[in-house]
Order: C-alpha cells, then sequence, then structure tokens
C-alpha cells in the first residue's frame, strides 16, 4: 500500500523516474516495520544508481543505518498491519534508534553517549600526583588537537527554499538540491560539503556574474575562502 500524500508530493514526484521506482521496490520488500536488508541487491536488480539512492536519503524517504540496513520513512503511513498479522522486525537494534513523529512517519533517534562512572574516576585520582598531571595534560592536548566535526546532513528542498527566499536570491531550490545530491554532497575537487548555506551564497555570487556558458560547471560552485 501506498499513501498517496507522499507519493503525490511535489517532493516525490520531483525525483527522476529511476529513484521513485527504486522506492517503490524497496517498499515492496520491506518486512512489517519497513525495513529492508538488501537495498544494494534491490538497487542493481532494477538498474538503479547509487545516485538515486542518495537522493532517496537527501529527500529523507528512506533511513539508512550503518549496518547497511535500511527503513521506509513513511513507511507506517502508507500501511496499517492488523495485530494478528503483524510480525516484527528482527533489525531490532536499527529499530532503537527510530522513533515516530506526530504524523506517524520514522525519525531518526541520537544515541545516548557513554557516561564514565564517579567510582572509576575516583580510582584513577588516588593513582599519584604525577600520574594525575600527565593524564590530565595528555587530554588536554587531545582535546586540542582533535575537534568534533559535526556530522553534515544534507538539507531538503523545503529548507534551501526558506533560506533563499530569506536572502531573496532566486536560486532554484530544487536545481541546488539535486545538483549536489547527484555528486554525493561533494564540490568538484572532491571535498565534501559540510556548511550547505555557504555553498548558497556561493552559488548566488556565481549566478550574479555574467554567465559565460548555460550549463555550470563543478568550478563554478566550488567554495570560496572568504564565506
Amino acid at each position: 500500500m501506498f499513501s498517496k500524500s507522499v507519493i503525490d508530493s511535489d517532493m516525490f514526484l520531483d525525483m527522476p523516474l529511476s529513484a521513485q521506482a527504486l522506492y517503490f521496490h524497496l517498499s515492496m520488500r520491506a518486512d512489517d516495520d519497513g525495513f529492508v536488508n538488501n537495498p544494494k541487491k534491490i538497487q542493481r536488480m532494477i538498474g538503479a544508481s547509487d545516485d538515486d539512492c542518495k537522493i532517496l536519503v537527501a529527500k529523507k524517504f528512506i533511513i539508512p543505518f550503518e549496518s547497511g540496513i535500511i527503513v521506509i520513512r513513511h513507511w507506517k503511513i502508507h500501511n496499517y498491519i492488523q495485530k494478528d498479522r503483524y510480525k516484527e522486525t528482527v533489525y531490532l537494534d536499527e529499530k532503537s534508534q527510530i522513533s515516530t513523529d506526530r504524523t506517524g512517519a520514522y525519525v531518526s533517534e541520537p544515541r545516548p553517549a557513554c557516561i564514565q562512572p564517579v567510582s572509576t574516576l575516583d580510582t584513577q585520582v588516588r593513582l599519584g600526583k604525577d600520574s594525575i598531571g600527565n593524564d590530565r595534560l595528555g587530554e588536554e592536548s587531545k582535546g586540542e588537537t582533535k575537534k568534533k566535526r559535526k556530522r553534515f546532513t544534507p538539507p531538503t528542498v523545503e529548507e534551501v527554499r526558506s533560506y533563499c527566499q530569506e536572502r531573496n536570491n532566486g536560486i532554484d531550490p530544487d536545481a541546488f538540491v539535486d545538483y549536489y545530491t547527484a555528486r554525493g554532497w561533494k564540490y568538484g575537487q572532491g571535498k565534501p560539503v559540510e556548511d550547505w548555506k555557504a555553498a548558497v551564497r556561493t552559488w548566488e555570487r556565481r549566478e550574479s556574474k555574467p554567465k559565460k556558458s548555460s550549463l555550470p560547471t563543478d568550478a563554478d560552485y566550488a567554495p570560496l575562502f572568504d564565506i
């Protein structure tokens, strides 16, 4: 079953037909909780590309996990299974990483960080002054040299549209998202996009210049160092 509120939406219909077909095939092979354990096999079987899968992830129609398993985000909107026929998924670890929002769609849940017991810290403090000093210096140096990077999440078309309207730059948000989605959210030099708003501003500057040709190149939308 497929809900028309999902598959008739502009966001879904704006995707390439190959990405739409991949979504339908993944949904047809999902278990009773919407999980699919062989998305790569299905992708190859129907001739879809990696870009089609990336588009589904970027537009939040599927949620991928590190294990390679994916879940259909709007599964509970599409389907209602009676309790006497329902069989829970065997992918309980992945299921524990998601919840449902008020519409019934799945959303990712961040895993809690492991907190070290206080008793363990007390034991370490009693090891001696020299050990304490060395350990603290080591931790401080690690904290300075290793900066935790915020994981990049591709924006939705609505987010890009809202930002472009705010800046009144006239950029087509669909073209922007499709351009970078097809490239795995990387610039022409292979450098990953870390700030999509900075990429919008760079695109905005390039669009304001006289166009030399009708088709953009990767160099045209490379990041500027003064952003």
